[in-house]
């Protein structure tokens, strides 16, 4: 189980057992019911084992999901282009974060928002997001920002990760807790090599969404 969910899985172990038995005391098999939506919500904070590629000319997916949207020559924070690929994660995805890449933590921002459909295109900008970035190691080019989006489930977003951390590629640093949005940005680049594509369903800490050329890092 993801270890930002501590709380919430004891939480629902235990009001599912007792729902459980109180309904099994009273209406006999009915009692699966609620036995069935503990396990459900249990699963939705699920974090299973990855193993991210090693190569450190790669971006691994900061998050599982399916990819929305893929845009290069964007403008960035700062203006300058960028390559942006969006995540969209349902309720029946993990929703553990993951490091795109190894690097130092620079800043973890979060801003207030609004809770709209993270199928909605407006939810990128209007809703509440956490924004981590990291100055990657060598020889990718940075900032990478990886935003944290909520959706209109999920009310709560945890990110861990501090300035001056260091994270590994595939690290977990937080999670958002049911269906939102994840975001990764990077300068753009004539070496940038996507490997995914619109609708493609992706791992966080496993899928490659980006290769740098070696011979143009």
């Amino acid at each position: 189980m993801a270890p930002y969910a501590r709380l919430e899985v004891m939480l629902t172990l235990i009001i599912g057992a007792v729902l459980t038995a109180l309904v099994a005391w009273t209406a006999g098999w009915w009692a699966v019911l609620p036995a069935v939506l503990a396990l459900a919500l249990l699963s939705f904070y699920r974090d299973p084992h990855r193993v991210t590629p090693g190569e450190n000319n790669l971006l691994v997916a900061p998050a599982d999901g399916k990819v929305v949207d893929i845009a290069r020559g964007i403008a960035g924070p700062d203006g300058t282009p960028h390559l942006r690929i969006m995540i969209f994660l349902s309720v029946f995805n993990v929703h553990v974060n993951r490091s795109p890449c190894a690097g130092r933590v620079l800043d973890a921002r979060h801003k207030p928002g609004r809770f709209i459909n993270a199928l909605n295109p407006a939810a990128d900008e209007c809703n509440e997001c956490n924004t981590l970035t990291l100055e990657p190691d060598a020889p990718l080019p940075g900032p990478v920002r990886v935003r944290q989006i909520a959706g209109v489930l999920a009310r709560r977003i945890v990110c861990v990760a501090k300035p001056g951390d260091r994270l590994a590629a595939g690290e977990r640093f937080g999670m958002i807790k049911l269906g939102s949005r994840t975001e990764l940005m990077v300068p753009e680049h004539d070496g940038w090599e996507v490997l995914v594509h619109v609708g493609q369903p992706v791992h966080g800490g496993l899928t490659v969404l980006a290769r740098l050329r070696q011979e143009q890092a």
